[in-house]
């Protein structure tokens, strides 16, 4: 839990990183690590947009001074301090709001909560290109949710029933490409003042089903993302017992497995830190990489 910053209105050409300090404010008072990584995304971004004023920088100024002072007080937590943690954290919770907006959009639940679940996990998705790239499973996920998001909330303000899932194409087949040609630009504006209720989300939400992969749906990371990290340096090849020999990337990615499941206990989640575990476990002991 962490303080909420005293800001003044967001300025004008800022107005775009008012969606994300409003996720952040929703997140305060239950997951402060959400919170902490949505205001310096905002920042980021704010930083980009700025036009210099002395209204903007005021404003930039007092968000930077919370972040540093949030970042000194919450510093024995890894989430806070160490990009692999909050990525790995990030990514959890965003995939977990993303499939329990898709499961309830798939039964037909169309309540205001399940598009501000999708929404919500759209800007999560941005938050984590602070670490770098996203991976193909990210990237189209954001498509996805905020494209959902605009449709849904759509269909309700003109008295539409929605069509639950993804678009069928003529062969009546999930067409996944369709909704990456809509406008979602303007998305953020109609849906930003909706209430936030991803609150609803408990530990029972789905976490094996994904849409666009019938695989368990963990987050992935292939490793092209950038991170600031201070991850151990290791041997081009390291061999353990039973004689396999692993490389830099297999330790890597066995370390990412172990903080997915660490991030999945902080929600009460122990099937996907079971699953999570059992990679690590697997990858290490044969050097195949179970994903």
């Amino acid at each position: 839990m962490v303080v909420s910053p005293e800001l003044p209105p967001v300025p004008a050409p800022l107005k775009n990183i008012q969606q994300y300090l409003k996720v952040a404010t929703t997140h305060d008072q239950r997951d402060c690590v959400v919170s902490y990584w949505c205001r310096l995304y905002a920042l980021q971004t704010g930083l980009k947009l700025s036009t210099k004023t002395s209204e903007e920088t005021s404003f930039l100024l007092k968000l930077m001074n919370w972040l540093e002072t949030t970042k000194k007080e919450l510093h024995d937590n890894e989430a806070i301090t160490n990009d692999v943690c909050a990525q790995a954290h990030l990514e959890n919770w965003a995939l977990k709001l993303f499939l329990y907006a898709d499961q309830n959009d798939r039964a037909s639940n169309f309540g205001k909560n399940i598009i501000q679940s999708f929404y919500t996990a759209g800007l999560l998705y941005d938050v984590l290109t602070v670490f770098g790239e996203l991976t193909d499973e990210a990237a189209q996920n954001r498509k996805y949710a905020k494209w959902k998001a605009t449709y849904l909330h759509n269909c309700i303000k003109n008295g539409e029933t929605p069509v639950p899932g993804p678009l069928k194409d003529e062969d009546g087949e999930d067409n996944l490409n369709e909704f990456s040609n809509k406008d979602n630009s303007n998305s953020g504006n109609n849906l930003a003042d909706n209430e936030d209720n991803t609150s609803n989300l408990d530990a029972s939400s789905p976490t094996n089903v994904n849409i666009f992969n019938p695989t368990p749906a963990i987050p992935e990371n292939d490793g092209s993302g950038k991170s600031t990290s201070n991850i151990p340096d290791f041997k081009p090849s390291i061999k353990v017992d039973g004689g396999i020999d692993l490389s830099t990337e297999q330790i890597t990615k066995a370390q990412k497995y172990i903080k997915w499941a660490g991030s999945a206990l902080n929600y009460d989640d122990v099937p996907t830190s079971v699953l999570n575990l059992q990679k690590a476990v697997h990858l290490l002991t044969t050097g195949q990489d179970p994903a």
